[in-house]
């Protein structure tokens, strides 16, 4: 789809969870462009419900697709950061992380993804390197396809202020933003982009699903 835009992409095959991958993805970044201006952690998966619920190997698995799969990129990647004199690192996290969720993993990890984001804004800040997190609500993506079926959908365009489910480029959007010079004085912040679900949640019972 790029290509088809006129623009230029590799690809790189990987598991972000694993060093070895995180630091070959970034220094295959570098080597075809020069330099790493833009970091985009978009990796997530969700298993489990309570922690009785939960196996250890699912809680584990969560965790460590979730939380360290961003740790070890950025491991990587903010050093060529720093030698260019800055850069932007955007995280996906989850309104799962901002409050309680019926898959415990999960949303521990997104609520940890918001931490981190924090925790490196402001190391890094005075490398001219600034961190920022998107947090989306109920989207309409591959993820989130097999537990939606028409009712589901008909219920969460009743309870979303804005009526439907946001889409992907609605999240694209956001990390435009972000990576853009316009963000340049935004860091350490949390973008929610969820048509104001999180706004009026407390007027709705049960929960949906993000």
């Amino acid at each position: 789809m790029i290509r088809e835009k006129g623009g230029e992409t590799i690809f790189v095959q990987g598991d972000v969870t694993k060093a070895e991958d995180a630091k070959r993805m970034v220094e295959t970044a570098v080597s075809t462009y020069g330099k790493l201006d833009i970091l985009h952690n978009n990796v997530g998966i969700g298993l489990g419900g309570s922690v009785v619920d939960t196996s250890e190997e699912d809680w584990d698995r969560v965790i460590i697709t979730n939380l360290k799969g961003i740790f070890l990129v950025c491991k990587y990647a903010i050093p060529h950061m720093i030698k260019n004199g800055g850069g932007s690192i955007i995280n996906t996290s989850s309104v799962a992380g901002m409050r309680s969720h019926e898959m415990s993993a999960y949303s521990t990890s997104k609520a940890g993804v918001i931490a981190l984001t924090r925790c490196m804004a402001v190391d890094f800040a005075k490398y001219g390197i600034r961190v920022n997190c998107i947090v989306p609500g109920t989207m309409d993506t591959p993820m989130v396809a097999p537990i939606t079926d028409e009712r589901r959908r008909k219920v969460l365009s009743e309870i979303i202020p804005l009526g439907r489910m946001g889409l992907a480029q609605d999240v694209a959007y956001g990390a435009l933003y972000l990576a853009s010079d316009e963000a340049s004085y935004v860091t350490g912040t949390t973008l929610v982009i969820d048509g104001g679900l999180s706004a009026s949640y407390h007027r709705h019972a049960p929960a949906p699903r993000p």
